[in-house]
């Protein structure tokens, strides 16, 4: 398998040719191309990877960036326009890795968001982190971050009128009590935990 190339011909209107041959020589079949928004949750679109072209330009609606976590739209929200045209997804080649989990081979690529006229969308999360970013270099800083991963695990239940139920570990039983920080608890989902950790070195 192929390395991630270090993709720094972002040349307007195609795509850089070393990401279409690193496409290539990674077989990759599907490209999910993806914006975050103000949740950080991925939002965007998957294509097969032959049809990717940049200078076709993926649209979404700039109205995404007005979503809650639950999908909804503030009452009174006037930083987006009325008129919720389309945006222009720009791909980032720096950004492209491997989908580990996929079930063929699929590449994930991150992008900006551009108005018709080629300026940025200034209430997109990446180029809001970039002004703040600015300001930091204006005062000589250099942010420090990592992302910590939380999540809780359930035994897994297809009917949403049942209630979550804890998950059922190595031992045959469900946990009977909570378990903060409990090590004891962990080593209970140790397949689990040694299938993320091959995932996220991937």
């Amino acid at each position: 398998m192929s390395s991630t190339p270090n993709l720094v011909n972002k040349a307007r209107g195609k795509l850089p040719k070393d990401l279409r041959e690193w496409l290539n020589e990674n077989n990759i079949e599907e490209i999910e191309a993806v914006i975050p928004d103000t949740t950080g949750v991925a939002k965007g679109k998957i294509l097969p990877a032959k049809k990717y072209q940049e200078d076709v330009g993926l649209r979404l609606p700039e109205s995404i960036f007005g979503q809650t976590v639950d999908g909804n739209f503030p009452s009174n929200w006037d930083v987006l326009s009325e008129a919720d045209g389309d945006i222009f997804l720009k791909p980032d080649p720096a950004t492209v890795r491997l989908v580990p989990f996929a079930s063929e081979p699929t590449a994930v690529i991150i992008h900006d968001c551009y108005h018709f006229d080629g300026k940025p969308v200034e209430v997109a999360p990446r180029q809001v982190l970039r002004r703040v970013l600015n300001l930091y270099r204006k005062q000589g800083w250099n942010p420090i971050v990592a992302p910590e991963v939380e999540f809780y695990l359930v035994r897994p239940n297809p009917d949403a009128d049942y209630p979550l139920e804890p998950p059922v570990g190595l031992s045959g039983r469900p946990e009977a009590g909570r378990q903060s920080y409990s090590i004891d608890a962990v080593n209970e989902f140790e397949p689990l935990f040694e299938e993320l950790y091959d995932y996220c070195e991937t």
